[in-house]
């Protein structure tokens, strides 16, 4: 069950999408106007503004999804790394500029540039109706009140796999690696892909699921999905906060692990009592692109 935090955070996450939005729309507005009538006392000098440009952003009209999804592309390549080497793929719902993508795109940006992860490419995919397509099907009342339309996340993942991945892999020059990284429901999304479909990506990154969701049913059918799932060479990277009720079901996942961890499977639970659910997401995806992407050891001569 979601604390008064959660459900504060959330809230708070919803609005400030709507308040981006709307800053964005006057901001545009407001450059058109200083185009029009520059002010009298303005620096003659001064060349006027232009767009500050960190990636790429296209669309792709889901058949799986019914509507059009909008996804930001940034490329994080070290000094040394040719312009034209392929990359691994780091997929992120919440990957609107209003939502992860920017604090995201730049911790891999000064983490690929100090050395302390392999060059990658990000790939966020901004929302339209979050709540429905990072969750799965609940029967819980109060999950209803939060989320009143549920149960997408088949969908999304088909969008995912079958539209979002060849569109990417068409569009860029890409090696094959793959992960997914999330936080909160996203984060539940990441560890319903991999009990599910283990075999989507090479690297799963969960930071504070909400496992509570439909009353715990992800941990408490962990142990039967990971021994229906195909055994390979996977990672899962889970880090918790001090939201209790996220806590305890990483835990009980955890638990499940230590039992029947399949084989091939590297697997990480950071615990990180000192940090809110509003505040983990960056400590934690520090830590866990450090030590999930880590750069490879040169070969010894």
């Amino acid at each position: 069950m979601p604390s008064i935090h959660y459900l504060l955070w959330e809230n708070m996450r919803r609005s400030c999408l709507a308040l981006h939005l709307t800053a964005a729309l006057l901001l545009s507005s407001s450059v058109h106007l200083a185009t029009a009538a520059p002010a009298a006392t303005a620096n003659a000098a001064a060349s006027a503004a232009t767009p500050l440009v960190i990636g790429e952003s296209f669309t792709i009209d889901s058949q799986a999804l019914k509507e059009r999804r909008h996804i930001n592309v940034y490329v994080a390549r070290a000094w040394d790394t040719p312009p034209d080497a392929p990359l691994p793929v780091l997929y992120m719902p919440d990957g609107g500029v209003a939502e992860d993508f920017l604090h995201v795109a730049g911790l891999l940006q000064v983490s690929v540039a100090n050395g302390t992860m392999r060059p990658f490419m990000l790939v966020g995919m901004q929302n339209t109706q979050r709540r429905r397509d990072l969750t799965g099907p609940t029967d819980n009342a109060q999950d209803r009140k939060i989320a009143p339309v549920v149960g997408g996340s088949p969908a999304y993942r088909a969008f995912i796999r079958d539209e979002l991945m060849p569109e990417v892999k068409r569009r860029y020059r890409t090696t094959g690696e793959t992960a997914i990284v999330g936080e909160s429901l996203a984060g539940l999304f990441v560890v319903e892909t991999y009990l599910l479909e283990p075999q989507l990506f090479d690297h799963y990154l969960a930071f504070d699921p909400s496992l509570w969701w439909n009353q715990g049913a992800l941990p408490r059918q962990a142990a039967e999905l990971l021994a229906k799932g195909k055994p390979g060479k996977h990672s899962l990277y889970l880090a918790s906060s001090s939201e209790a009720g996220i806590a305890i079901e990483v835990q009980r996942l955890s638990d499940v692990l230590q039992k029947q961890a399949p084989p091939g499977l590297q697997w990480h639970v950071e615990k990180m009592p000192e940090e809110t659910h509003g505040t983990v997401y960056h400590p934690a995806a520090l830590k866990a692109f450090r030590a999930v992407f880590k750069p490879q050891e040169p070969a010894r001569q």
